[in-house]
């Protein structure tokens, strides 16, 4: 008995390397094969992540960003340079319409006046005095005998008393407009200047009033989308300020001419409504996010667009049939940022993957 443990014993010393990798192999394979047979059993399913293909409703929206404006906005300017010696509102106030806002100096422009009118009846003086020295005794002006001269000394002093009677109604004009008075009713957002007792000009001097009555959402859209969006399709706006609120719009206005963005895109504005403005919660400027509903369809056969593939421009879906994986081809239909429609190809409740697992 002890001679045939000796002999096991000088066996194992003789063949240790061999002996150590026996056992290595036999301890790695204990370890994997239940593994491998775990995964044969499962069948693709242990090695993919799947989901299965179901009914949903799909909505196909375009984001964009913009902000608040009013829908009734006026800049009022001077038409003519002066001293603007009071000003009425300042910024934040509420006006009436046609309420007066600021006023030119009105003595410059008075004297102005005088000065025209006095011009007037000078060149109407002279032009009465050109017909009676180039009149006949009784005649009419159409039955003079005139030289072309005379004809030209005639029409000179006419047009003289025409632009003296322009200059008249011109300064009458910038008298009457030297008052400012609002179009509109709404709240005074932007002055300049904020005090009275300076000279100002029509390039200096301004007053934007927007009602608060009348608001709308400004957005940004890429050019790549605009041809998604139409007028009256619906829209949802968050804002910064209010993050925890969606507010429902419709689109009422599509620019026609491009600009050009921040970031140096070319984008199209356009308008969006926005509800009600109680106690004025949406003010001029309030930056936010818009999401258009360009599209939906409702109880559709869809997957996520993790599931769909496509080579040659043809799309397919890997699906799971018993132990085995196949691909199908598949037509697609309208698709948002995680779904998309099936139109053919698959049937409801089969399994389709969506990736390997980790």
């Amino acid at each position: 008995m002890r001679a045939g443990i000796n002999k096991i014993i000088n066996f194992i010393k003789k063949y240790k390397i061999h002996f150590s990798i026996g056992v290595a192999v036999f301890i790695i394979l204990l370890a994997v094969l239940p593994q491998r047979i775990r995964k044969i059993v499962a069948g693709p399913q242990a090695e993919y992540e799947t989901t299965q293909v179901e009914k949903a409703d799909i909505i196909q929206a375009v984001s964009a960003s913009g902000d608040v404006a009013s829908q009734e906005q006026v800049t009022l300017k001077f038409v003519a340079s002066g001293l603007m010696v009071w000003l009425g509102v300042k910024e934040g106030d509420q006006v009436q319409k046609w309420q007066a806002i600021a006023s030119l100096d009105k003595r410059q422009l008075e004297m102005t006046l005088k000065k025209e009118l006095n011009d007037y009846m000078n060149e109407r003086w002279d032009f009465e005095q050109s017909h009676e020295d180039y009149s006949t005794s009784g005649k009419t002006p159409e039955q003079w005998l005139v030289t072309n001269e005379i004809k030209r000394i005639l029409e000179k002093v006419q047009f003289d008393l025409n632009n003296t009677v322009i200059d008249v109604e011109i300064a009458d004009l910038a008298k009457k407009l030297a008052t400012l008075s609002s179009p509109i009713e709404g709240i005074v957002t932007d002055i300049e200047p904020e005090v009275a007792g300076l000279n100002v000009s029509p390039t200096t001097a301004y007053f934007t009033i927007a009602n608060p009555g009348l608001m709308k959402f400004v957005a940004d859209i890429d050019e790549a989308d605009i041809a998604k969006v139409a007028l009256g399709q619906k829209v949802l706006v968050t804002l910064d300020a209010y993050l925890d609120e969606e507010f429902e719009g419709e689109i009422t206005n599509i620019a026609f001419a491009a600009i050009t963005t921040g970031g140096g895109g070319t984008a199209f504005q356009v308008e969006i409504t926005l509800p009600e403005n109680l106690e004025t919660k949406f003010k001029v400027g309030m930056n936010g996010d818009v999401e258009i509903i360009t599209a939906e369809k409702t109880e559709v056969i869809s997957i996520p667009t993790d599931a769909l593939k496509t080579r040659d421009g043809v799309a397919y879906v890997q699906i799971i049939e018993g132990r085995s994986l196949k691909e199908v081809e598949v037509e697609t239909g309208l698709e948002s940022d995680t779904q998309i429609e099936i139109i053919s190809g698959l049937n409801e409740g089969q399994l389709v993957v969506t990736g390997k697992k980790k």
